[in-house]
């Protein structure tokens, strides 16, 4: 009787065994043409090459801007723009006391050094940044490179827009005072709708609202979490990058951050495209058919 108790209670779990597999199985068959459509997503919008040019562009001429308007800024505004890189890359120590530094520097210094001529060009020079994320957004949604008439002055409105929203990301992430049970949910919201808007106006409003939702959900909400756990790995990054390297070994853990965040942005802006189509969320959003 054992053995025969023992054979079925074996038979019976190799059973449950084998219905699991089975359903597996045919999850994994329903799910690879969605997985297979994303990689060739990701293929079309060359991910990695993409992420790398968009950190090489803002690196090279946005964070320029950022200086020359922290320079121009009031203290206050200077201030911010502390707490904002403070909360975004978890600066401390040696690594903060520089960025001080540089976004404090004088008004004074800043219309010596640049002027008024230097200012404009350096804000001209950074849409640079913008005109690669356009392509991104272009290659996401398979459209058409736009005209210049239809896009260029996107490109200066969407780097205010972002300079000024810079300018508050301290404040929406202490929860204006209340605390991360408040911050990280603002800070979510808040970057869902800058992303979205994003996309909506680096595509020239070729694509409408709703089926831009998903991607801005994805990127939004994955900007927010790198923020979050650069908190815990960049400041002793920082702090060795310092104590190896000096001043250089900030500029390479930089560069290093925005090729990270420069690939979830992709990432999330190419995978919405992809949700987008999908047959429940396109029939919600009124998708157009692709192509």
């Amino acid at each position: 009787m054992t053995d025969d108790s023992s054979r079925g209670g074996l038979a019976g779990k190799l059973a449950t065994v084998a219905r699991w597999g089975r359903a597996w199985a045919a999850g994994l068959r329903e799910q690879l043409p969605f997985i297979s459509r994303m990689m060739r997503q990701m293929v079309d919008v060359s991910l990695l090459d993409s992420s790398t040019r968009l950190a090489a562009q803002a690196f090279l001429t946005a964070i320029p801007v950022l200086f020359v308007f922290a320079a121009f800024a009031p203290s206050s505004v200077r201030d911010q723009l502390v707490a904002s890189a403070t909360y975004a890359l978890g600066l401390s120590g040696s690594a903060l006391d520089q960025v001080r530094k540089v976004l404090g520097t004088t008004d004074q210094t800043a219309r010596e050094t640049s002027g008024s001529v230097g200012v404009v060009v350096t804000l001209l020079s950074a849409t640079a940044c913008s005109r690669a994320l356009q392509r991104v957004c272009e290659r996401s949604w398979h459209v058409p490179p736009a005209g210049l008439r239809l896009i260029a002055w996107r490109w200066v409105v969407w780097l205010l827009v972002w300079l000024s929203a810079l300018v508050v990301q301290g404040l929406l992430r202490d929860g204006f005072g209340a605390g991360a049970w408040l911050g990280l949910p603002l800070s979510a919201v808040s970057s869902t709708l800058l992303w979205w808007w994003t996309q909506h106006l680096l595509l020239g409003g070729r694509v409408t609202w709703l089926p831009l939702l998903p991607g801005a959900v994805l990127t939004g909400v994955g900007v927010v979490a790198l923020a979050w756990a650069s908190r815990f790995y960049m400041p002793r990054t920082l702090d060795r990058s310092l104590s190896a390297f000096g001043p250089f070994g900030m500029v390479l853990t930089l560069l290093s951050w925005l090729i990270a965040l420069f690939t979830v942005v992709c990432l999330g802006i190419a995978a919405g495209y992809v949700l987008a189509h999908e047959p429940p969320l396109a029939r919600r959003l009124g998708t157009p058919p692709p192509g």
